[in-house]
């Protein structure tokens, strides 16, 4: 009955909203700019005269939403107007603004499947996206962000549309059945303007969720913030009847039926006063400036150039077929690979040759390093190293590496993570 109520109310506010988003979208949006930027502080009015609107996103592109949300933290004002964005995405890996996407993705599998990696302009850490989940942001003034309201509001929507329990623990995760984590948070506040943004695991696909985040040895060195690993359910395995789409709506229904401020069920009537549920297109045409934004997120100096400073140094054993075979070595034999990398490149490396390859042959460290340097710690280092290597063959007719070269260049693969 609950659910059959909140359909109706959803629908009847769409109606009434989305006929008049797009005349009104392009003039009172862009307008917010400038009014932002006069202002040096908010001025706020009483609880009564803040509005609701929830704003559904009709893009599953995760650099098209991120962009959104920027878009809206840059230029709206949220004195008088707090929003609720719903949004879903293609799947994607979505990392935190100062997190290091080798330490925290499984990077070769993500190409390997053409899953996105974007870095968020909030903090936190990192998660999966499919159109399995139900990402909710939050706007408000920064004088009157509320994490904990937010998820309160989450919390009884669950209860109230589904029948399901949950727990809001100390770093702001809902949890359910005392250890599962069906949603993480992060938030960026600024100045005037604040967002707190959350995932809700829905129907997600976890065999691809858990292969995307996968740990792996990686010898990585760093102090950019780590993800805190946490067991995950979908909330479908704990009721069958919960769907993207319904509990986006039971959420929409719990935001519009709350007033701004305090958590009290004004039902109905509340809802009455908002201005419902809006379907919003991310197109420049509706917000300009916004196709700068999305590029911007794309890149992958953004991506991955974005990176504190990071060391990683990884030690290989070397075959004993690539041994010197006239010498007989007390200690094991290993290659070791060190480097610090800097907003994504090389900037020093060092190639610790063990004896038993170099007496077999393998040398040149010097102009090895030179190559590397400046290098983005992808492919392109371990192109650079393979040239490298050619260019000290004495003969030009050389024109392939040979097995000692071979097996240093497959141990150099392994530590950029290529594929």
């Amino acid at each position: 009955m609950a659910q059959s109520m909140m359909r109706r109310i959803a629908m009847s506010n769409m109606l009434v909203m989305v006929g008049l988003t797009r005349r009104a979208s392009s003039r009172s949006l862009a307008t917010g700019k400038s009014l932002m930027a006069k202002k040096s502080k908010n001025d706020l009015p009483p609880e009564g005269e803040v509005t609701k609107s929830v704003f559904m996103s009709q893009s599953t592109d995760i650099y098209t939403n991120l962009a959104l949300e920027d878009w809206m933290y840059r230029n709206m004002d949220f004195s008088k107007h707090h929003v609720m964005m719903v949004w879903r995405n293609e799947p994607c890996v979505v990392i935190g603004r100062h997190q290091n996407p080798w330490l925290e993705a499984n990077v070769p599998f993500l190409s390997e499947k053409e899953i996105a990696l974007a870095r968020r302009n909030s903090g936190g850490g990192t998660v999966y996206h499919d159109r399995g989940n139900l990402n909710i942001t939050f706007f408000s003034p920064r004088e009157r962000y509320d994490r904990k309201y937010n998820l309160e509001l989450i919390k009884r929507a669950l209860f109230r549309g589904f029948g399901i329990k949950s727990i809001i623990n100390d770093r702001h995760d809902i949890v359910v059945r005392d250890k599962y984590k069906i949603s993480g948070t992060a938030a960026k506040l600024g100045r005037l303007t604040a967002y707190h943004h959350c995932t809700l695991l829905v129907n997600a696909n976890k065999t691809d969720l858990s292969k995307a985040l996968a740990k792996r040895e990686h010898g990585i060195q760093t102090n950019a913030t780590p993800s805190t690993p946490s067991p995950v359910v979908n909330l479908s395995d704990l009721d069958q009847r919960v769907t993207v789409e319904g509990l986006q709506t039971a959420v929409g229904y719990e935001y519009l039926r709350t007033p701004a401020l305090h958590l009290e069920d004004g039902g109905d009537r509340q809802i009455s006063k908002q201005r419902g549920f809006q379907f919003i297109n991310p197109s420049e045409d509706w917000f300009p400036g916004l196709a700068e934004l999305k590029n911007e997120l794309q890149t992958w100096d953004w991506s991955f150039g974005r990176t504190p400073m990071f060391t990683v140094s990884r030690s290989f054993p070397v075959p004993s077929e690539l041994l010197s075979p006239s010498k007989v070595y007390s200690a094991t034999q290993e290659l070791i690979i060190s480097m610090t990398v800097d907003k994504g490149l090389i900037n020093d490396v060092t190639l610790n040759i063990p004896p038993g390859l170099v007496e077999s042959g393998f040398y040149g460290q010097a102009s090895v390093i030179t190559h590397l340097k400046g290098k983005r710690f992808t492919s392109e280092a371990l192109t650079a190293l393979q040239d490298a290597m050619l260019t000290r063959h004495t003969s030009g007719d050389v024109k392939k590496l040979d097995d000692k070269e071979q097996f240093v260049a497959k141990c150099f693969d392994q530590v950029v993570n290529t594929i």
